[in-house]
């Protein structure tokens, strides 16, 4: 289906949003702050971008800021799923933590869809 990238700094975290996806039929890699995460974009080019906001190193609010400002990556979607969803920025879409699975598969779904019509 999809390769998506999941940032996060809490590595159970990473774990439970990456089998959640893979149980959908995606391909998942995980980075643990927004500086790995712009790495990885590099490395394996997502269809999507699920980021936590609060993180060490590099934030989620700067990852974002930095995603949309490259015209290499600014058309990825991009989902915040975070506690503090103030900062979320310039994020296609928001998801307050706690959620429950079937949220996260809906929104991805409703991005990916999106993304894939050119819209």
């Amino acid at each position: 289906m999809a390769r998506i990238l999941v940032v996060d700094d809490e590595p159970d975290e990473r774990f439970l949003v990456g089998r959640v996806l893979r149980r959908e039929g995606h391909e998942v890699a995980v980075a643990g702050n927004g500086a790995a995460a712009l790495e990885a974009v590099q490395e394996c080019r997502p269809d999507l971008v699920v980021t936590d906001i609060m993180m060490p190193v590099m934030d989620g609010a700067e990852l974002i800021r930095r995603l949309r400002g490259d015209p290499a990556t600014a058309a990825i979607p991009l989902l915040a799923a975070s506690g503090d969803t103030r900062l979320a920025g310039a994020a296609d879409a928001i998801l307050a933590k706690p959620y429950e699975n079937h949220q996260l598969v809906e929104i991805v779904s409703a991005l990916l869809e999106k993304g894939s019509s050119g819209s």
